[in-house]
């Protein structure tokens, strides 16, 4: 069997095997693993093994003998640094939860998985747990992409994903408030603890993470503008939940800035002044972490994106207000401005979207001045009289 050995290079797992050229000479080859040091030495000296029997038998792919569960499992650590933080506990809790459960139930070797498998799976996920056909397609892109680095690796010859008829994506339907039903809204939500970050989604059609990471130094009084550069979150990381944010947006398109509405800045200067007395009448008990931050409560803490969405359900609920979700309040400002004349392309950068299609898409068919417009062509053409 060709002689080789591993190596650490930048963190990470190279297989070194010991070749010789058409002389006879002595000719190192290098191939990565993909595998990080820490936590994968066995699963690298697998990889080594099964690489050099590849080499004695050209007709033998390495890592073909492993279960498709350990793929998974194994891909995970490698995605982890090409990815953002939230994106990856979204993998994580998809292939955890989800996949290797499934699959552990109905176990298959990589070199034998075929579509069929994955076809199996999809059918299960719709027809016994009654997911979406969205949540199928996810499920579909997280797979596809083990696949691939199998492939790429060297694992399997093709990517059986390729090959799986996904579930069609719905045709998205926008959920919205006209002005009537926000201001009926607003007033349901007056002095409650959510009431400033469901008014600032409203008004500049935040995403809810927007909301909740907005920072003091975000906001120019003197300039009047509000500038949209933080984020936060919660994630779930070795099942505890965590508070996660950032400083860099997602896309260049998510860093705006934009014009201080008259009543946002009212709603937030009246949440500064409560914040200084809060945090002089709570003294040592008040929370000093989150100081920086625009939405947090009487103590200091952070107002939770969970407890955001939770309690505004509940609000609309007990109110008798049509059920729509806090993200929905996105889709309420960008309809009103539609309704008012503003076109799809301002939207699209009062918003965020990273291009036009996206808002286009989503938001085309409210645009009725334009219908109205196309009517009254059509009127005056066939009857010009």
């Amino acid at each position: 069997m060709v002689a080789g050995s591993l190596q650490e290079k930048k963190g990470y797992y190279y297989i070194v095997l010991n070749l010789q050229d058409e002389l006879g000479k002595r000719k190192p080859k290098w191939i990565a693993t993909g595998l990080a040091v820490k936590g994968n030495k066995k699963r690298a000296e697998q990889m080594l093994s099964e690489t050099r029997r590849a080499y004695d038998n050209p007709t033998f792919i390495p890592g073909g003998e492993m279960l498709f569960t350990e793929l998974m499992n194994s891909w995970l650590p490698i995605i982890k640094n090409n990815v953002q933080l939230t994106t990856y506990t979204g993998y994580l809790y998809t292939v955890e939860r989800r996949i290797v459960p499934f699959f552990e139930k109905h176990p298959v070797k990589l070199n034998q998985f075929e579509p069929k498998h994955l076809q199996a799976y999809y059918s299960y996920m719709r027809e016994d747990l009654q997911l979406s056909a969205n949540t199928v397609i996810h499920h579909h892109a997280i797979i596809r992409k083990a696949l691939d680095y199998a492939f790429k690796a060297g694992f399997i010859q093709s990517n059986p994903a390729d090959r799986v008829e996904r579930p069609k994506k719905p045709d998205f339907l926008v959920s919205y408030y006209d002005d009537v039903k926000l201001f009926a809204m607003f007033e349901v939500m007056r002095y409650d603890i959510i009431e400033l970050p469901v008014l600032i989604a409203a008004y500049y059609g935040l995403r809810r993470s927007e909301v909740i990471g907005l920072k003091w130094d975000a906001i120019d009084f003197a300039d009047k503008t509000i500038t949209i550069r933080h984020s936060a979150t919660q994630i779930t990381i070795d099942g505890k939940y965590t508070f996660y944010t950032k400083d860099i947006l997602k896309t260049k398109s998510s860093f705006r800035t934009l014009p201080l509405i008259p009543t946002i800045e009212s709603a937030l200067l009246r949440a500064k002044a409560n914040q200084e007395k809060c945090r002089a009448v709570a003294g040592r008990s008040y929370n000093k972490e989150y100081m920086d931050y625009v939405c947090v409560d009487d103590l200091g803490n952070i107002i939770k994106p969970g407890l955001v969405s939770h309690r505004f359900g509940r609000i609309l609920e007990n109110h008798d207000l049509p059920k729509i979700r806090f993200h929905d309040l996105r889709h309420s400002c960008a309809s009103l401005l539609l309704k008012n004349g503003v076109s799809i392309k301002e939207i699209q950068e009062w918003l965020g979207h990273s291009n036009f299609s996206t808002t286009a898409n989503i938001y085309a068919h409210l645009e009725y001045s334009a219908k109205v417009t196309s009517a009254q062509t059509i009127q005056n053409a066939l009857n010009p009289a």
